[in-house]
């Protein structure tokens, strides 16, 4: 199949209609787009159409294009992701972004599944306490990242850094990762994508072997960064296939 039929079948099986119809103020540069994206990026690796869309979504919330959140949201259910996985994924990239543009993501989700005829709120996904919050966060993160940041936090002015540790593995990891609807390793595949789209260059090596350990092959976490490309561009998406590329085998085999 040539990237204009793949393109046309992908589309379709996204958005219900029809692409390339040369129609719009701009068809030239849609053509473009569309062919590159559906036709090209599509055809790349090993990911399904759900965790394409998932991560899509998870980028477009980060990069707060929110029209094109809506447009993928939509997509993203057509294709067989189940709301609460949207949800999950948007959720998640609040560690990384903050409250305020997960907030906005939110809410495009919210008005797509209002417009789906899906009931809010969805359902509690929840699995932690206050009492067990850090613990169960630390259960999740100490295999995955040790106490490295706790160490990089130890010489910060006041102590705080001690406060800053803390917070990392009470909320990223107790009241996030411990959350339904998403398990570890596809939200570490999903924040891979996350800090492709910051260009976070200290966060990338280190979830990047994360995602080995959890037992994400390289090859889709490059199919992983690919899909992310045509939104993000080629700097922050070469940069992440970079860090890929330069993990030591030895490494890769002691995480196995």
């Amino acid at each position: 199949m040539d990237r204009i039929d793949l393109c046309k079948q992908n589309y379709t099986a996204l958005f219900g209609g029809e692409a390339l119809t040369g129609e719009g103020t701009d068809p030239e540069f849609m053509a473009i787009l569309q062919k590159f994206i559906f036709g090209e990026i599509f055809a790349v690796g090993d990911l399904d159409r759900p965790t394409r869309e998932l991560i899509t979504c998870t980028v477009l919330s980060v990069m707060q294009t929110l029209p094109q959140l809506k447009a993928h949201a939509a997509a993203a259910l057509q294709v067989g992701v189940k709301p609460v996985e949207l949800r999950e994924a948007v959720y998640q990239c609040a560690p990384f972004i903050g409250f305020p543009k997960t907030l906005n993501a939110i809410g495009v989700i919210n008005e797509v599944f209002r417009e789906k005829g899906i009931s809010l709120p969805l359902e509690n996904q929840a699995t932690t306490t206050e009492e067990d919050r850090y613990e169960k966060g630390h259960a999740i993160q100490h295999p995955l990242y040790g106490d490295e940041i706790a160490e990089k936090m130890a010489d910060v002015p006041g102590g705080m850094g001690d406060d800053v540790a803390r917070f990392l593995t009470a909320y990223c990891f107790g009241d996030i990762y411990t959350r339904g609807g998403l398990d570890v390793k596809t939200r570490e595949l999903l924040i891979y994508c996350v800090l492709t789209t910051q260009g976070a260059d200290a966060q990338l090596l280190p979830h990047a072997l994360s995602n080995l350990k959890l037992g994400t092959s390289r090859e889709t976490l490059v199919a992983a960064v690919i899909q992310c490309l045509p939104y993000v561009g080629f700097p922050p998406a070469l940069k992440a296939l970079n860090v890929i590329k330069g993990i030591d085998p030895k490494v890769i085999e002691a995480s196995k």
